[in-house]
């Protein structure tokens, strides 16, 4: 059971990636379009923070139930989100229904290093987060 769960979390942060690359593919309104173009434009600028982040997130939370989180393995997995970031951007760049900045590469990027700095601080200071649990509970089964 171990084995699976540890399987699985890692096989999320790429079926998110994947999402993320197909999502970057399609008009920023095929999907969902507010009402309000000022708070749709507001709205969707502000996912840059959040959707890099979560998928630091997820690499961590994949190398903490295999019990590999470490500081190195951390920054490794940031670095990791930050370059797909500017790959995904790219990426973009190629359709003409979508636009590509530095300013979103740096939302990107500021959305994953507030999550590091938080798993840095809570993870390996405090040693009471959900990830410690999480590894603690994967390692003694």
């Amino acid at each position: 059971m171990k084995k699976t769960i540890t399987c699985f979390l890692w096989l999320l942060p790429f079926i998110y990636m994947a999402v993320i690359w197909a999502l970057s593919s399609i008009p920023s309104n095929a999907l969902v379009e507010l009402p309000d173009s000022k708070w749709d434009h507001y709205w969707k600028e502000s996912m840059h923070l959040i959707e890099f982040a979560i998928l630091y997130a997820l690499l961590a939370i994949a190398l903490a139930a295999s019990g590999k989180l470490t500081a190195s393995t951390s920054l490794a997995a940031a670095i990791v989100a930050m370059v797909y970031g500017v790959l995904d951007e790219y990426h973009q760049s190629f359709y003409p229904y979508r636009s590509a900045t530095v300013i979103d590469v740096i939302k990107d990027w500021i959305g994953v290093i507030a999550v590091w700095a938080h798993v840095r601080y809570h993870y390996f200071n405090r040693k009471k987060s959900l990830l410690n649990t999480l590894e603690r509970t994967l390692h003694e089964q």
